[in-house]
């Protein structure tokens, strides 16, 4: 199974809340009260988003965090090589000369496509949308449509539960 590690859910989190009102100054303890995520969490995350250049801070009594561009230009991609690093689902997806057996494996240029598609498919989403402030609602209709064959088994009724 492909999932995001807490940190990086965390990172979502709090970008979104800060998206629902960019215009603002956002401290590190509001955002943890909002969102009940712990302080010192909330404190590693934002040093990791600010390293990331997705997050401003300032400093001061009166300081605090804003996002460093506005919710639309910030990909779900961004968010999680930030947090984890580029998404790679096998070694050799990385890219070449990661994979100890890359010369002899006949399977690799596949898993290399199916990353591009991830990846692809992680900077059409931004955190606007994940955050619900886009009208727009994030499109599924093609897997939806792949899927559609095969209702009944858990990946069509994981992509209705979306």
């Amino acid at each position: 199974m492909i999932r995001i590690s807490k940190m990086t859910d965390y990172a979502t989190v709090l970008l979104a809340e800060m998206a629902r009102a960019p215009e603002a100054l956002h401290s590190a303890t509001a955002l943890a009260e909002r969102t009940r995520i712990a302080m010192p969490t909330v404190s590693k995350v934002l040093k990791a988003l600010q390293r990331a250049h997705l997050v401003r801070s300032t400093r001061g009594l009166h300081g605090g965090y804003t996002l460093a561009r506005p919710a639309a230009a910030i990909s779900a991609a961004a968010i999680l090589d930030a947090l984890e690093g580029p998404v790679a689902v096998t070694d050799c997806a990385a890219g070449a000369g990661q994979c100890d057996i890359e010369t002899t494996c006949g399977v690799g240029r596949a898993w290399q496509r199916v990353n591009l598609a991830i990846r692809r498919s992680l900077y059409d989403v931004s955190l606007a949308q994940l955050a619900g402030t886009d009208p727009r609602a994030v499109e599924f209709d093609a897997l939806e449509q792949e899927l559609k064959p095969r209702a009944g088994g858990r990946a069509a009724a994981a992509i209705s539960r979306a």
